[in-house]
């Protein structure tokens, strides 16, 4: 439940939410301006508009909800929840998210106007609501965040920064590396199937460009000439200050093991033959990730709430739908296996490389 995209600051959220939303139309199909009540708790209600609105603005890249008790029970809990904690915001937070909101519609409109006139307009006509309902879910989401987000105190932050490197000693990584990918399938191919070579075509091609890197060859000339990487061959093939968790599995081994300095000898990945370089390693500081350990923290003490606190007030859906579902299991929690993962600011996870 709620989580937050990782490494987003708050001022992006809401432009990856826009980005990743409007690539998909609303399908809802629900009359404009439905004030049908779907749901009550102590103090308030939601009504179908609300939950429309809601689903088409954070949630329509996850297809259409009218079909799916489950998803109706997620999306009005998490709006509940939302409506409730915004609501015990003290009034600065609430103005200072309330400016936040703006900034952060102001980015949107400017970046996809700069793509085409009039485009930003289009997008909120394909999602089906105005740059109001855009701003009032938007402050309502940054709201929630900003308030809890200021309750994590420095101690949680070092404590669960010290319990994460214990359990892996590399989840705070930074590296820097140079590589140069053979690959199998053709990078052009959208579908990812068209053969580019054969294995063995492969190998003898990573195994050309070790010999040339042996005698001397320049690292960032032959990246130009034989990576099939178009990400990194033209910068010299490299990638630099990311986490090594976001790579292919036998790519992050070799990140994060290899000596600094030196190339290493030819691999494998999902992808083809690497030979890789790593010029820097580090291991971020407390202070360096701390704004990510808050988030994370604080989108913890949401998803307790609608597990510990939700059920307390009387939540009830009354969508004919999905009360059976809710009332078979009050206390469930939003996080559940069969919905999708969500944020104060929803937001797909990036995709690694």
């Amino acid at each position: 439940m709620f989580q937050i995209l990782k490494n987003a600051r708050l001022p992006k959220a809401a432009l990856a939410v826009m980005l990743g939303a409007a690539l998909i139309v609303s399908g809802c199909g629900k009359k404009e301006g439905d004030k049908t009540v779907v749901a009550t708790y102590t103090g308030g209600e939601i009504t179908q508009t609300e939950l429309t609105q809601f689903h088409s603005i954070f949630f329509s890249q996850y297809g259409d909800m009218a079909g799916s008790p489950e998803m109706q029970e997620y999306l009005l809990k998490q709006l509940a929840t939302l409506k409730i904690m915004a609501g015990k915001a003290s009034d600065d937070t609430k103005k200072e998210a309330e400016k936040e909101a703006k900034d952060q519609i102001k980015q949107m409109e400017e970046y996809y106007n700069s793509q085409e006139k009039g485009a930003f307009d289009k997008q909120l006509e394909t999602l089906k609501v105005t740059k109001k309902d855009l701003e009032k879910y938007v402050t309502l989401s940054t709201t929630v965040l900003k308030d809890t987000s200021g309750k994590v105190t420095d101690d949680q932050i070092k404590s669960n920064y010290d319990a994460k490197l214990k359990e892996d000693p590399h989840v705070y990584d930074l590296a820097s590396v140079a590589h140069i990918l053979v690959a199998l399938k053709d990078p052009n191919d959208a579908t990812g199937t068209k053969e580019l070579r054969t294995k063995e075509e492969a190998l003898t091609r990573i195994n050309e460009v070790k010999a040339k890197l042996a005698s001397g060859g320049d690292f960032a000339a032959l990246a130009k000439e034989y990576s099939d990487d178009p990400g990194s061959k033209d910068k010299e093939g490299k990638y630099e200050n990311q986490n090594p968790s976001v790579w292919d599995p036998a790519f992050k081994e070799a990140a994060i093991t290899q000596p600094v300095g030196q190339v290493g000898q030819p691999f494998e990945s999902s992808f083809g033959y690497h030979i890789l370089r790593v010029d820097k390693r580090e291991v971020q500081s407390v202070d360096a990730v701390k704004e990510d350990i808050r988030t994370e923290i604080a989108d913890k003490m949401i998803g307790d709430f609608i597990t510990n606190d939700l059920p307390k007030l009387e939540f009830k859906i009354t969508l004919p739908a999905a009360s059976a579902s809710a009332a078979a299991s009050p206390a469930a929690s939003a996080g559940a296996a069969a919905s999708p993962a969500a944020s104060t600011s929803p937001a797909a996870s990036p995709a690694a490389k």
